[in-house]
Protein backbone atom coordinates (compact mmCIF):
# COMPACT_ATOMS: atom_id res chain seq x y z
CA UNK A 1 0.00 0.00 0.00
CA UNK A 2 1.11 3.44 -0.81
CA UNK A 3 1.82 5.43 1.91
CA UNK A 4 1.27 8.86 0.51
CA UNK A 5 2.42 10.90 4.18
CA UNK A 6 5.90 8.84 4.72
CA UNK A 7 8.11 10.93 7.32
CA UNK A 8 5.37 13.30 7.68
CA UNK A 9 5.13 14.59 11.16
CA UNK A 10 1.71 15.44 12.09
CA UNK A 11 -0.52 17.18 15.25
CA UNK A 12 -3.62 16.03 15.65
CA UNK A 13 -6.09 17.42 18.61
CA UNK A 14 -9.06 16.37 19.61
CA UNK A 15 -7.46 12.15 19.43
CA UNK A 16 -8.91 10.26 22.28
CA UNK A 17 -12.10 9.19 20.54
CA UNK A 18 -14.48 9.88 17.38
CA UNK A 19 -12.99 11.29 14.38
CA UNK A 20 -9.55 12.31 15.82
CA UNK A 21 -8.59 9.30 17.07
CA UNK A 22 -9.19 7.59 13.71
CA UNK A 23 -7.75 10.67 11.64
CA UNK A 24 -4.38 9.69 14.17
CA UNK A 25 -4.66 6.62 13.43
CA UNK A 26 -5.21 6.99 9.38
CA UNK A 27 -1.80 9.41 9.14
CA UNK A 28 0.09 6.57 10.95
CA UNK A 29 -1.27 4.47 8.44
CA UNK A 30 -0.21 6.30 5.37
CA UNK A 31 3.48 6.32 7.29
CA UNK A 32 3.41 9.44 9.10
CA UNK A 33 4.88 10.50 12.80
CA UNK A 34 1.89 11.74 14.78
CA UNK A 35 1.17 13.43 17.99
CA UNK A 36 -2.12 13.07 19.58
CA UNK A 37 -4.06 15.37 22.09
CA UNK A 38 -6.77 14.78 24.44
CA UNK A 39 -8.14 16.58 26.73
CA UNK A 40 -10.44 13.76 29.06
CA UNK A 41 -9.58 11.06 26.85
CA UNK A 42 -6.53 9.09 28.04
CA UNK A 43 -7.88 5.62 27.64
CA UNK A 44 -8.45 6.04 23.72
CA UNK A 45 -5.86 8.18 22.92
CA UNK A 46 -2.86 5.77 25.25
CA UNK A 47 -4.59 2.58 22.95
CA UNK A 48 -4.10 4.33 19.57
CA UNK A 49 -0.70 5.39 20.22
CA UNK A 50 0.00 1.43 21.31
CA UNK A 51 -1.49 0.73 18.04
CA UNK A 52 0.26 2.85 16.52
CA UNK A 53 3.91 1.85 18.28
CA UNK A 54 3.21 -1.96 17.63
CA UNK A 55 2.56 -1.22 14.02
CA UNK A 56 6.35 0.09 13.62
CA UNK A 57 5.25 3.66 13.57
CA UNK A 58 6.03 6.79 15.97
CA UNK A 59 3.31 8.16 18.07
CA UNK A 60 3.08 9.91 21.48
CA UNK A 61 0.46 11.29 23.60
CA UNK A 62 -0.11 15.57 25.17
CA UNK A 63 -3.15 16.58 27.55
CA UNK A 64 -4.19 20.34 27.14
CA UNK A 65 -6.86 21.59 28.18
CA UNK A 66 -7.78 24.00 25.30
CA UNK A 67 -10.31 26.22 27.03
CA UNK A 68 -7.13 27.74 27.92
CA UNK A 69 -5.05 29.90 25.43
CA UNK A 70 -1.70 29.14 26.87
CA UNK A 71 -2.67 25.46 27.51
CA UNK A 72 -3.56 25.61 23.15
CA UNK A 73 0.37 27.20 22.49
CA UNK A 74 1.81 24.85 25.15
CA UNK A 75 0.73 21.70 23.08
CA UNK A 76 1.61 23.07 19.86
CA UNK A 77 4.89 23.53 21.02
CA UNK A 78 5.50 20.45 22.57
CA UNK A 79 4.27 18.57 19.54
CA UNK A 80 7.29 20.46 17.63
CA UNK A 81 9.50 19.77 20.11
CA UNK A 82 8.34 15.97 20.22
CA UNK A 83 8.29 15.37 16.09
CA UNK A 84 11.18 17.86 15.46
CA UNK A 85 9.40 20.56 13.12
CA UNK A 86 5.69 19.65 11.82
CA UNK A 87 4.65 19.59 8.53
CA UNK A 88 0.56 18.75 9.27
CA UNK A 89 -1.88 20.15 11.35
CA UNK A 90 -5.14 18.48 12.50
CA UNK A 91 -7.42 21.33 14.48
CA UNK A 92 -9.90 18.84 15.36
CA UNK A 93 -10.82 18.96 18.75
CA UNK A 94 -14.42 21.14 19.40
CA UNK A 95 -16.96 20.82 22.12
CA UNK A 96 -20.68 21.27 21.48
CA UNK A 97 -23.70 22.08 23.69
CA UNK A 98 -27.27 21.68 22.33
CA UNK A 99 -28.58 25.21 24.02
CA UNK A 100 -31.88 26.99 24.71
CA UNK A 101 -30.75 30.39 22.83
CA UNK A 102 -32.29 32.24 25.68
CA UNK A 103 -31.06 30.55 28.27
CA UNK A 104 -27.28 30.28 27.10
CA UNK A 105 -24.80 31.71 29.80
CA UNK A 106 -21.87 33.49 29.13
CA UNK A 107 -19.68 31.03 30.74
CA UNK A 108 -20.73 28.09 28.02
CA UNK A 109 -20.78 30.92 25.24
CA UNK A 110 -17.10 31.83 26.13
CA UNK A 111 -16.33 27.74 26.62
CA UNK A 112 -17.28 26.79 22.99
CA UNK A 113 -15.91 29.86 21.99
CA UNK A 114 -12.07 29.44 23.38
CA UNK A 115 -11.94 25.61 22.40
CA UNK A 116 -13.65 25.79 19.12
CA UNK A 117 -11.94 28.85 17.84
CA UNK A 118 -9.70 30.71 20.32
CA UNK A 119 -7.50 27.57 20.80
CA UNK A 120 -7.31 26.52 16.78
CA UNK A 121 -6.26 29.92 16.33
CA UNK A 122 -2.94 30.19 18.24
CA UNK A 123 -2.29 26.84 17.40
CA UNK A 124 -2.40 27.40 14.18
CA UNK A 125 -0.12 30.67 14.93
CA UNK A 126 2.43 28.44 17.03
CA UNK A 127 3.17 26.25 14.57
CA UNK A 128 3.50 28.42 11.63
CA UNK A 129 6.70 29.36 11.59
CA UNK A 130 8.16 25.63 12.18
CA UNK A 131 6.25 25.13 8.94
CA UNK A 132 7.88 28.05 6.99
CA UNK A 133 10.91 26.84 8.20
CA UNK A 134 10.53 23.67 7.23
CA UNK A 135 9.56 24.64 3.32
CA UNK A 136 5.67 24.55 4.03
CA UNK A 137 2.81 22.80 5.27
CA UNK A 138 -0.88 21.47 5.28
CA UNK A 139 -3.43 22.74 7.99
CA UNK A 140 -7.13 21.30 8.21
CA UNK A 141 -9.50 22.94 10.33
CA UNK A 142 -12.41 20.77 11.50
CA UNK A 143 -15.81 22.61 10.81
CA UNK A 144 -19.26 20.98 10.84
CA UNK A 145 -22.41 21.26 8.50
CA UNK A 146 -23.74 23.57 11.26
CA UNK A 147 -21.62 26.36 9.96
CA UNK A 148 -23.26 25.72 7.01
CA UNK A 149 -27.15 25.24 7.52
CA UNK A 150 -29.51 26.02 10.82
CA UNK A 151 -30.45 23.37 13.13
CA UNK A 152 -32.71 24.60 16.77
CA UNK A 153 -30.33 24.45 19.87
CA UNK A 154 -26.72 24.86 18.04
CA UNK A 155 -26.83 29.00 18.17
CA UNK A 156 -23.65 29.32 19.70
CA UNK A 157 -21.60 26.15 18.46
CA UNK A 158 -22.62 27.26 14.79
CA UNK A 159 -21.00 30.38 15.49
CA UNK A 160 -17.49 28.56 16.12
CA UNK A 161 -18.35 26.23 13.07
CA UNK A 162 -19.22 29.32 10.76
CA UNK A 163 -16.08 31.16 12.41
CA UNK A 164 -13.94 28.06 11.44
CA UNK A 165 -14.86 28.49 8.10
CA UNK A 166 -13.69 32.35 7.79
CA UNK A 167 -10.62 32.27 9.71
CA UNK A 168 -9.90 29.07 7.35
CA UNK A 169 -10.43 30.81 3.85
CA UNK A 170 -8.72 34.52 5.23
CA UNK A 171 -5.74 32.60 6.24
CA UNK A 172 -5.35 30.10 3.60
CA UNK A 173 -4.76 33.61 1.36
CA UNK A 174 -2.79 35.11 3.82
CA UNK A 175 -0.78 32.29 4.42
CA UNK A 176 -0.87 30.76 0.96
CA UNK A 177 2.95 32.23 -0.41
CA UNK A 178 4.28 31.03 2.53
CA UNK A 179 4.27 27.62 1.31
CA UNK A 180 1.26 26.32 4.19
CA UNK A 181 -1.95 25.30 2.62
CA UNK A 182 -5.05 25.78 4.86
CA UNK A 183 -8.79 23.97 4.46
CA UNK A 184 -11.60 23.01 6.20
CA UNK A 185 -14.17 19.98 6.55
CA UNK A 186 -17.25 20.15 7.25
CA UNK A 187 -18.80 16.69 8.29
CA UNK A 188 -22.37 15.78 8.63
CA UNK A 189 -23.96 12.98 10.72
CA UNK A 190 -21.31 10.83 12.07
CA UNK A 191 -21.67 9.29 14.77
CA UNK A 192 -19.10 8.72 17.26
CA UNK A 193 -18.89 7.19 20.87
CA UNK A 194 -19.88 10.46 22.68
CA UNK A 195 -23.25 10.64 20.49
CA UNK A 196 -24.24 7.10 21.86
CA UNK A 197 -23.56 8.01 25.21
CA UNK A 198 -25.79 10.76 25.02
CA UNK A 199 -28.62 9.29 22.79
CA UNK A 200 -31.10 6.43 23.77
CA UNK A 201 -30.97 3.23 23.21
CA UNK A 202 -31.67 2.77 19.51
CA UNK A 203 -32.30 6.42 18.80
CA UNK A 204 -29.33 6.48 16.30
CA UNK A 205 -30.27 3.56 13.84
CA UNK A 206 -32.55 5.40 12.08
CA UNK A 207 -30.19 8.42 11.03
CA UNK A 208 -29.14 6.99 7.65
CA UNK A 209 -32.46 7.01 6.59
CA UNK A 210 -32.70 10.86 7.06
CA UNK A 211 -29.67 11.36 4.73
CA UNK A 212 -29.75 11.36 1.17
CA UNK A 213 -27.50 8.59 0.56
CA UNK A 214 -29.03 6.26 2.66
CA UNK A 215 -26.44 6.06 5.48
CA UNK A 216 -24.48 7.98 8.15
CA UNK A 217 -20.91 8.37 7.19
CA UNK A 218 -18.12 6.66 9.51
CA UNK A 219 -14.77 8.13 11.25
CA UNK A 220 -13.26 6.75 8.73
CA UNK A 221 -14.65 8.55 5.60
CA UNK A 222 -13.97 12.01 7.31
CA UNK A 223 -10.01 10.85 8.37
CA UNK A 224 -9.13 9.76 4.49
CA UNK A 225 -11.09 13.11 3.17
CA UNK A 226 -8.98 14.98 5.74
CA UNK A 227 -5.55 12.51 4.82
CA UNK A 228 -6.11 13.47 1.19
CA UNK A 229 -6.66 17.62 2.08
CA UNK A 230 -3.27 16.70 3.95
CA UNK A 231 -1.76 15.23 0.52
CA UNK A 232 0.22 16.74 -2.40
CA UNK A 233 -2.48 15.26 -4.16
CA UNK A 234 -4.71 17.98 -3.40
CA UNK A 235 -2.21 21.01 -3.45
CA UNK A 236 -4.05 23.04 -5.53
CA UNK A 237 -7.29 23.09 -2.77
CA UNK A 238 -6.87 26.39 -0.65
CA UNK A 239 -9.04 27.81 1.10
CA UNK A 240 -11.98 25.67 0.83
CA UNK A 241 -14.14 24.07 3.25
CA UNK A 242 -14.72 20.06 1.54
CA UNK A 243 -18.17 19.10 3.10
CA UNK A 244 -18.47 15.60 4.12
CA UNK A 245 -22.28 14.67 4.47
CA UNK A 246 -24.06 11.92 2.39
CA UNK A 247 -25.58 14.55 0.58
CA UNK A 248 -27.48 16.46 3.87
CA UNK A 249 -26.79 20.21 2.66
CA UNK A 250 -27.48 19.80 -0.84
CA UNK A 251 -30.75 18.61 0.01
CA UNK A 252 -33.03 21.73 -0.34
CA UNK A 253 -36.57 20.05 1.40
CA UNK A 254 -37.77 21.44 4.48
CA UNK A 255 -39.87 17.56 4.43
CA UNK A 256 -40.46 15.09 2.39
CA UNK A 257 -44.03 17.14 1.79
CA UNK A 258 -42.20 19.81 0.40
CA UNK A 259 -40.47 17.38 -2.08
CA UNK A 260 -43.77 16.44 -3.29
CA UNK A 261 -45.47 19.95 -3.76
CA UNK A 262 -41.81 20.86 -5.35
CA UNK A 263 -41.81 18.80 -8.06
CA UNK A 264 -45.44 19.30 -8.79
CA UNK A 265 -45.44 22.78 -9.06
CA UNK A 266 -42.22 22.34 -11.18
CA UNK A 267 -44.39 19.90 -13.62
CA UNK A 268 -47.01 22.24 -13.68
CA UNK A 269 -44.76 25.30 -14.43
CA UNK A 270 -42.63 23.30 -17.69
CA UNK A 271 -46.21 22.58 -19.24
CA UNK A 272 -47.62 25.98 -18.42
CA UNK A 273 -44.46 27.54 -21.11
Amino acid sequence: MPEKMKGKKVLVTGAGTGLGRETALEFAREGAQVVLHYAHSKEGVDSAVREIQQAGGTATSIAADLRSAQEAIRLAKEAIAFLGGLDVLVNNAGITMTLEFGKVTPEQFDTLYNVNVRAQFFIMQTVVPAMVAAGGGAIINLSSVHGIRASKGHSVYAGTKGAIIAHTRELAIELAKQGIRINAVAPGAVPVENHFKAAEPNELDGLGKLIPCGFSGTPLDIAKTIVFLASTDARYIVGQTIVVDGGTTSWMSFSEGYDDIGLRLGKGYVEGL
